[in-house]
């Protein structure tokens, strides 16, 4: 495990990028050129950041597997990445205002428009699917009945749509380029200061060299099992659970982790990160899908048996070995993608001790299941937690019930997000260490 004793890997990587950061900004401090303006020269620096958190971002998409094992799993780089590109975005908007340059090349000034413009249209379109998160309940309602005014209707067809935004999101590489080509043609700085040209040289080749890597070879070392969907299940209403037959050598994967499913639908092919829920010892593939997204939604009808898949992985980092002896697993809807790898693929005796706690709405689909396999292994409590007649399970519900000091118990999560982030923080407040809450990202994209 690299990084300082006792931190899990993933805490690791953002010290190193937000360490890096600063580093870059002392740099700029420290090596600035006499007769340049401080605004001006502020805002190069804002522009010279934007460069290399964007860099950082390309990075960590890259789907290299160090990066992975940084980050403590490919979705929490996904997170980071999403994270830098918001706000390398906002940097632009200081960097615009301060920069001016009055040799400014015809060339540059037109890069500059394309990098800005693409960056912010990409940054949008991301936060637009979180859009209900990010606004008080009195304005959530006028905007719903905005969005239901025909021109609105017409645009989210347009932009609306995984594989649309997916394809469009494989520009930002490009666009990036062009704010590092402006940068190098219109940077007053670097004329005086060649340090400077070379380390932003050094940064953005970096990032464009990983994007390249990422668009051209990626394909050619990241191993694909060909598969075929051999059944589709409705589990609950809106729940499906897929169960995939290898077509040559099946995908190995540990309890826990997720691949990338393409999928040849009645609406061609279609990819999309989901969490294996089957045993490490079936040959065959289960995943299962809650119909959140505009793909997801349509899986029962566009998924049939006999069609082709290919799988690529597996991915993450989310495993119950990095736990201490007494854990408790909480699974709220869809998040109990993962714990039922995990139970499903139980063998012999359980080590350690588990407190489950599943709530859902209205009685677990899998409860009968799960009951029948914690029967089976005398360390695993279940808790079934029905949010119509129980109400909602709450962190102090949770460490009621589990008879451990807070500092020896390890938390592993997989639920929404608002919820996680809830339990996290009451977790943190009851001494739970930080290095021992785990969680899941199952709605990054």
């Amino acid at each position: 495990m690299a990084g300082h004793p006792g931190l899990p890997v993933r805490w690791t990587g953002p010290a190193g990028i937000m360490g890096f950061s600063a580093a870059y900004a002392v740099l700029w401090y420290l090596m600035r050129p006499g007769g340049e303006a401080v605004p001006g020269y502020l805002g190069q620096l804002f522009g010279g950041e934007s460069i290399l958190l964007f860099s950082i971002a390309l990075v960590l998409i890259s789907t290299l597997p160090q990066v992975e094992h940084i980050f403590g799993g490919i979705d929490h780089a996904a997170i980071w990445h999403r994270r830098l590109a918001i706000t390398g975005s906002l940097l632009l908007v200081p960097h615009i205002q301060l920069a001016a340059n009055p040799a400014a090349t015809s060339v540059g000034k037109a890069l500059a428009v394309i990098a800005a413009t693409g960056l912010a249209a990409l940054v949008v379109w991301a936060v637009l699917p979180r859009w209900r998160t990010m606004l008080p309940a009195p304005v959530r309602r006028m905007v719903l009945d905005f969005r239901e005014a025909w021109p609105v209707r017409l645009l989210r067809r347009l932009l609306g749509g995984y594989e649309r935004w997916r394809g469009f999101h494989r520009l930002t590489g490009l666009f990036v380029a062009a704010g590092f080509l402006h940068g190098l043609l219109d940077a007053s700085a670097f004329d005086a200061v060649p340090g400077l040209r070379w380390s932003y040289v050094a940064i953005g080749g970096t990032g464009l060299a990983f994007y390249a890597y990422r668009e051209l070879l990626a394909r050619h070392f990241l191993p694909h099992h060909d598969y075929q969907v051999e059944r589709v299940d409705i589990v609950a209403p809106g729940l499906v659970e897929v169960s995939l037959l290898p077509l040559g050598r099946p995908l190995k994967f540990k309890p826990g982790q997720f691949a990338m499913i393409y999928l040849e639908t009645k609406q061609g092919w279609q990819r999309h990160p989901f969490s294996i829920s089957g045993s490490v010892r079936e040959r065959r593939i289960r995943i299962t899908v809650k119909a959140l997204g505009d793909h997801t939604a349509g899986m029962p009808d566009a998924v049939l048996p006999g069609m082709p898949a290919v799988v690529s992985g597996p991915y993450g980092r989310f495993d119950r070995d990095a736990g201490t002896g007494h854990q408790v697993w909480i699974a709220g809807g869809v998040g109990i993608t993962p714990f039922l790898s995990w139970l499903r693929s139980l063998e012999g005796k359980l080590e350690g001790t588990v407190d489950l706690f599943v709530t859902s709405s209205g009685t677990s689909p899998f409860a009968q299941e799960i009951a029948g396999i914690a029967r089976a292994h005398p360390g695993l409590t279940v808790h079934f937690v029905d949010t119509d007649t129980d109400g909602r399970l709450t962190p102090e519900m949770v460490l009621g019930s589990v008879a451990v000091e807070p500092r020896r118990l390890s938390v592993f999560m997989g639920g929404p997000d608002k919820m996680l982030r809830q339990f996290g923080k009451a977790f943190r407040a009851a001494g739970v260490r930080r290095a021992n809450i785990h969680r899941e990202y199952f709605n990054w994209r």
